[in-house]
């Protein structure tokens, strides 16, 4: 069917299962605070909590979701353990979702500018 694009390669289903995964994780508006904090560099639970404005316990969970999923490493240190976003790709991700969703806010925002009547 798709000769005529001899680099067509679709993913398999493993991959496209694990991806679907990370965004469900990613989906969740706590959850991408924490890494956008964990991007900055490694972190408490304490120190996330405080940032982000949720209970530590809240933070707690959605970490430990998050690091089951590869997405965050976390580093033991005596009684404390300190996070870290997993890898560059969990940056690269985030950064586009964001300024996706930026993009289009702006375009959003000029779509009403040119149209304030909200006529089509």
């Amino acid at each position: 069917m798709h000769t005529a694009l001899p680099e067509f390669r679709m993913p398999t289903d493993d991959q496209v299962e694990r991806a679907a995964d990370a965004f469900r994780l990613l989906g969740d508006p706590t959850r991408m605070k924490i890494l956008w904090a964990l991007l900055q560099g490694e972190t408490s639970v304490a120190c996330l909590a405080e940032l982000i404005g949720a209970a530590p316990t809240a933070v707690s969970q959605h970490l430990s979701k998050l690091r089951l999923a590869g997405i965050v490493r976390g580093r033991r240190q005596g009684t404390f353990v300190y996070y870290t976003a997993a890898d560059d790709h969990v940056r690269r991700l985030l950064t586009e979702a964001l300024f996706h969703a930026d993009h289009a806010e702006h375009a959003e925002h000029a779509e009403h500018e040119a149209d304030p009547a909200g006529q089509r």
